[in-house]
């Protein structure tokens, strides 16, 4: 384990034998809670730097912290066509193995987009996991991939092409399929008595405001709903307010036991 504001690169595999890159940041150390990040759609544990900034102001707050690629992204292995929900959702339990046969705990999850629904699905059954926040998770999965996508592109008509910030991505017909497998709201409220904090911006575009409130009406207690005005679906400009949330809300939980 590291200490300070060192981070130690992490290797660790799934159930599909895939190798998985990831960084720990371990102030607390081996019997410290850890916070578990998931990175966004088509996104890196680095989080273009954001996320070991908060990671290192976490560490402050004595919490370690774990970062990670899923698979088909960034550092780890695979191929970013052929990832689902359902690899995902195996990519975070092998995460939290790895955090607690380190003897860190208790463990909590941190998701982004569509890194927050993974976390909502993947607490349902883990009970492992001592609470998750969620900033801007989808609910509504199919309705919002669906009116991205543009297919099938191919001829076996096993592709379709999704055009984002950074152009066009392709996607097998596998993670479609496979978000037909989980309602959201439903998965959330599996999470209870567990405390679930859903951060969304009042002018998210990507995915609607709506979709939090779908989530938190089916959520159990202790649960919290924070729309942060004027916030857009990356909380440009809105970032410490969404630290500074998450943050208290941890103390909170962990401190006093009352959320």
């Amino acid at each position: 384990m590291t200490s300070g504001q060192a981070w130690e690169r992490v290797s660790f595999t799934n159930s599909r034998k895939q190798c998985l890159a990831g960084l720990l940041h371990a102030p607390a150390g081996n019997l410290g809670p850890v916070v578990i990040v998931c990175h966004g759609f088509t996104g890196s544990k680095e989080g273009g730097g954001k996320a070991r900034a908060m990671g290192e102001e976490l560490g402050n707050r004595g919490f370690n912290v774990f970062l990670f690629d899923f698979s088909g992204n960034g550092q780890s292995e695979g191929l970013f066509e052929r990832i689902t929900l359902s690899g995902q959702i195996d990519d975070l339990n092998s995460a939290v193995d790895w955090c607690t046969s380190a003897g860190m705990g208790p463990v909590f999850t941190m998701g982004r987009s569509f890194g927050g629904t993974t976390v909502i699905c993947h607490a349902a059954v883990d009970r492992r996991v001592s609470g998750v926040c969620t900033w801007a998770a989808p609910a509504r999965l199919k309705d919002l991939f669906i009116e991205l996508a543009e297919g099938p592109v191919d001829e076996n008509g096993e592709m379709y092409a999704l055009t984002g910030e950074d152009g066009i991505i392709y996607l097998r017909r596998t993670f479609f399929d496979d978000l037909d497998r989980f309602d959201v709201p439903r998965l959330a409220s599996k999470i209870a008595p567990r405390p679930l904090l859903m951060i969304h911006g009042e002018k998210d575009n990507v995915v609607p405001p709506k979709d939090a409130r779908l989530i938190f009406q089916s959520a159990g207690e202790p649960k919290k709903l924070l729309y942060i005005p004027g916030a857009d679906h990356q909380f440009s400009n809105h970032t410490r307010e969404v630290w500074d949330a998450m943050f208290g809300w941890l103390n909170q939980i962990t401190v006093s036991g009352n959320p």
